[in-house]
C-alpha cells in the first residue's frame, strides 16, 4: 500500500513539473514583443544580418532574419535557446531571455 502511495506522489509530482514547464515556455512565448524584438535586432543584428526589409547593407556571411524565418525548420522557440547559447560564428552579445524571445518572434512574423 505504501509503495502504491509512493508511486502515485511520484507520478503527481511528475506531472506538476510538467505543467510547471509547459505554463513557463507559454508565458515566456505570450509575452516576447515583435517589435521590441526588431529594435533590439537592428542595434545588435543589423551589422551582420539583413534585420529589416529596408535595411540597406549587412554581411553577405550572414542569412538574413526573412531567410531565417522561411526556413522549413524554423521554431521560434528553437531559435530563442539557440540565441542563448554561445555561437562560434556570433559575438557574445549577453542578451535577456526576454530579449532573446522578441528577437525571435520579430522573426517568426517574417515569414
Amino acid at each position: 500500500m505504501c509503495e502504491a502511495l509512493n508511486r502515485i506522489s511520484r507520478g503527481l509530482f511528475l506531472i506538476n513539473c510538467c505543467a510547471l514547464i509547459l505554463i513557463r515556455a507559454a508565458t515566456v512565448c505570450f509575452a516576447a514583443d515583435a517589435a521590441q524584438g526588431k529594435t533590439i535586432a537592428q542595434r545588435w543584428c543589423g551589422s551582420c544580418h539583413l534585420v529589416a526589409r529596408d535595411q540597406r547593407s549587412a554581411t553577405d556571411q550572414a542569412p538574413s532574419f526573412a531567410t531565417i524565418a522561411r526556413m522549413p525548420d524554423f521554431n521560434a522557440e528553437k531559435l530563442a535557446f539557440l540565441l542563448l547559447q554561445p555561437h562560434p560564428n556570433m559575438p557574445n552579445l549577453s542578451l535577456s531571455r526576454t530579449e532573446v524571445a522578441d528577437i525571435a518572434d520579430y522573426i517568426a512574423g517574417l515569414k
